[in-house]
This record gives C-alpha cells, structure tokens and sequence, in this order.
C-alpha cells in the first residue's frame, strides 16, 4: 500500500506491466502501498452477454453466474430501500476478486483509488509516502488466505519513502498497523485501508502501530509526494554510491543519468542501494539491471497457457565492465521489480548482495481503467531469475548477511559500512572481482 506501493499516472500506457511489492501485497498509494507496479481491464457495470433472466434487466455470460443475475433482480424488485445500481456494480466487482480470484495482488479499485495509485507511479502523489503490504503470520507462503485484514493477515509497512512524512514521522519497515484514526483495520482490505490514509495536504491521520512488544500512536501529516527514484553521491576511496527509491515511468533515465556522473567523477567501484524499493515497471528494472550485465538474460516471465517471454539486457549499459566492482544492498523493503534485478545481479555474478533477506513476490500485475474511470489490477504472470529461481516466498539470501540490530540510531548504517569494508578492504575486493568475473 503505497501511499508506494506498491507503487502511478492518468497517462500509464494500457496493458504496460508494473510490479510492486507487494512485499506481501504491495500497492502505491498515498501512503506509498506500491510496493508496488501499469494497466488492466475487466468490463465495469452489468454483466452483459447470453442467458437473460426473465424481465431482462441483467444477462449472465455463463451458466455458473446465473444466480448473480438472479440475486439481483431479486434486490431491485424485492428490497425495501432504494438501491444504487452504482454500489450494486461495484461491490459485484469487488466480490469476484475479494471471493473468486483470492489473489491478494490483484484487485479492484474505485475512480478515486484508481486515480490515487497511478499518482504513485507517475512519482507524485497525496499521502504520507509509504509502502504498505499484507501479511499472512501463519503462512507466509499463503496470501490467498488473506482477503481481509485478521489477527493473521496483518498491515505490515514495507518501507517509508525517502524524505516524506512517515520518514520524518519515525514509521519503519516491519512496523504493524493495527488502527487508522482508532477504527481498526481488522475485517477490512488493504485498499479500504489505504483510502482510510490517504487525504488532503496539511490534514493528519494517527496510525495505532505494533513494534515489536510494544503498540503505540503516530500521527502524520499528509502531503504532496514528490517522489525522487535515485540519489546518489562519491564516497571515501572513489566509491560511487547510488540509491534507487522505486521503478516509477523515470526511474531508469534518472539512473542511467545519475550513475554515469558517478563514473564521470572518477568512482572504481559502485554501491547499489535498493533497501526498501517495493519495486514498480517491468521494464524499468530490465534497463536498469542492463545498467551493469552487459548480454544475456535478465529475467523471464511465464503467463497463463505456457506463454513465456525472456528479458535480455538491452546491451547499452554503462557499468558492465566486470573489472568495476559491485556491491547491491538489500532488506525486507526491497521487491518485486528490486528482486529482478538483485537476482539478476548475484545470479550473472555481476554483483554480490549485502545485508538482508529480500521481500519475495515473483507476480506481474497489469492495470487497466475500466469504463466508469474506476480500475483493476490483475496478476497476469510469474517472473525467474537467470538461472529460474522464483524469490516467492523467501526473497533473495545475501552473499553477505548483515543484521541490523534494533535501536540503531538512524546515523549508523551497518549494511552500507560492510559493503564500504569489502570494496576497499584488498582481499574483499580480489573476491567481489572474482564474484563478478
């Protein structure tokens, strides 16, 4: 749930794959939900097509939806209040994907959630700025379990943005949300949530989170999400050090210009940050993984009926050379479209991974509007790494595991020191070439 996220623009081409991760369910919203991904389509209002029933008023495409059209002549002949046709198609949508498809990636999304989400992947957008997923504590393998938000099927934050609101407010990753504005979330859906945070500018909304052992109150005041995808600086000993916040529509042209500034000004070596990017564009992480694999296979995705497409590098990149050490740093914030090309990387021998576990969806999702403005989301397929490793549901283990332990003051950064150490540490560096070799 972005606010990532995870995780979009009025302008977004039709039928364009997005991934986001939805870490577990990773979403764009104003809150950053993503993690999150495109476009998709299912036909919004009646069901239309053969088989109507008897005064016409609703035609089933099929046999099994019959009683759909049934239920609901009933309710407009038979119930005692007025009826809003309006609610009456949006909740029928609701259902197929809530009840049918069980899939907690794909969705459907009112005109102002659809309208909310593509902000996040254009890069601005209203909210607090961060990413939000569902989690299933029981069986982290199984998220179709998790329709609704339960004591199992928890808010989990995947990652603030960098230099928002939730940032400054002191929200983490891993953080649970129980309550927004004291109702609490149990026996609702990630979308319902993500409306509840979302808001005007300069309005509050107060988030009761679990951490750890303890539960407590934060408020945080929305605002306009400009979203910057890159940041990047020299460090001490000609380490160039560039991070990557998300996989928006132009993110891979922000990167492409930022790094080879880093190159321009003399850097012998690259840090890669992608902690806590929920992910975005399919293709954005193809030219950005091609920033650094100079052939060969990125990723492949597979789609229903045995379809399959691969992913080569673009060959145009400018950090090939396999003499230029690679460092990537990871954690539980980094999905989706940050696993393609993690993986990528550690599977090409490109580039060694540091730091943590990575978050573990390896789904597509495509978004379309549909005729009313409203939108859907729709798991079209599965992606593999190089080798056909899928990351669901225990992300990418690092080369180099690195704890952060809690309480580390926001100063400290023990993942960024270790990769530091092994880039210019002589016998880490004879092994990081020979990782990339």
């Amino acid at each position: 749930m972005s606010d990532q996220v995870p995780a979009p623009l009025p302008t977004t081409p039709p039928e364009r794959p997005a991934v986001r991760g939805s870490s577990p369910v990773t979403w764009v919203v104003s809150l950053v939900l993503a993690s999150m991904l495109g476009s998709l389509l299912f036909a919004g209002g009646y069901l239309a097509a053969g088989g109507g029933s008897r005064d016409g008023t609703c035609a089933a495409p099929a046999e099994a939806f019959a009683a759909l059209c049934e239920a609901y002549d009933k309710l407009k002949q038979q119930y005692v209040d007025k009826l809003d046709d309006t609610q009456l198609a949006e909740g029928a949508i609701r259902g197929l994907f809530e009840y049918g498809v069980k899939d907690p990636f794909s969705g459907y999304m009112s005109p102002d959630e659809y309208q909310r989400a593509l902000g996040s992947l254009s890069g601005e957008f209203t909210g607090i700025g961060a990413e939000m997923a569902v989690k299933n504590t029981a069986n982290p393998d199984d998220l179709a379990a998790c329709p609704k938000l339960s004591e199992t099927c928890v808010l989990v934050v995947v990652a603030p943005l960098a230099d928002s609101p939730a940032e400054a407010a002191g929200l983490l990753s891993g953080d649970v949300i129980l309550a927004v504005d004291g109702a609490s979330v149990s026996g609702s859906t990630l979308q319902d949530e993500v409306g509840k945070v979302r808001g005007e500018p300069g309005t509050k909304v107060t988030l009761t989170l679990r951490r750890s052992e303890r539960t407590f109150d934060l408020t945080i005041t929305r605002a306009k999400i400009v979203q910057r995808e890159v940041t990047s600086r020299m460090l001490d000993g000609k380490i160039g050090y560039i991070a990557l916040h998300g996989f928006s529509q132009t993110a891979a042209d922000q990167f492409h210009t930022a790094l080879g500034a880093l190159l321009d000004e003399g850097a012998v070596s690259i840090i890669f940050d992608l902690r806590d990017n929920p992910g975005g564009y399919i293709d954005a992480a193809q030219k950005i993984a091609s920033e650094f694999i100079g052939s060969g296979l990125i990723f492949s995705q597979e789609s229903s009926g045995g379809e399959k497409k691969r992913w080569e590098a673009t060959g145009d990149g400018l950090a090939t050379d396999p003499n230029l050490p690679l460092a990537v740093l990871v954690n539980g914030g980094s999905a989706s479209a940050s696993e393609i090309v993690a993986g990528a990387l550690q599977e090409t021998g490109r580039g060694v991974i540091i730091g943590q576990p990575t978050y573990g969806k390896n789904t597509v999702q495509v978004w379309t509007e549909l005729v009313d403005h409203s939108g859907v989301r729709i798991t079209i397929s599965r992606w593999f790494t190089p080798d056909h490793h899928s990351v669901a549901p225990d992300g990418i283990q690092p080369d180099v595991a690195v704890e952060v332990p809690d309480g580390t003051p926001p100063d400290q950064d023990p993942v960024l020191d270790r990769a530091i150490t092994e880039l210019t540490t002589p016998a880490a560096s004879i092994s990081l070439l020979r990782a990339a070799a």
